[in-house]
């Protein structure tokens, strides 16, 4: 059975830092990529950025300079590291592993940027 889960979600004040992990099971890690999305309430799901096997990252526009996402290979978890964060910036954060092995979802970590 497929492992996926996301955790570090948390409160945080406007302009505060967090880091989301996502761990994914081992017998697929290795072959495929790792991306991290987000869904606030009423909007639609929207792509944050992914890291390639082979450790090659792109973001999106409005995630580049402030989120940063990494791999380590050997605890097969891809992090998403997360700073000066915005209330806009709200919403469960999912992470996807796609590739030659399956495409699977985790449940999402809730974040909530407020003061």
């Amino acid at each position: 059975q497929v492992h996926v889960e996301e955790s570090g979600g948390d409160l945080v004040q406007p302009g505060g830092s967090l880091r989301l992990s996502c761990a994914v099971s081992e017998t697929i890690f290795s072959g495929n990529a790792v991306g991290w999305y987000r869904q606030a309430p009423g909007k639609q799901r929207e792509w944050n950025g992914h890291v390639t096997r082979e450790d090659v990252t792109e973001y999106t526009e409005s995630a580049k300079g402030r989120f940063t996402i990494s791999r380590d290979t050997a605890k097969s978890t891809v992090y998403l590291q997360m700073t000066s964060l915005k209330p806009e910036d709200t919403a469960v954060y999912l992470c996807r592993t796609f590739g030659r092995r399956g495409d699977y979802w985790g449940q999402g970590t809730q974040v909530t940027v407020s003061s």
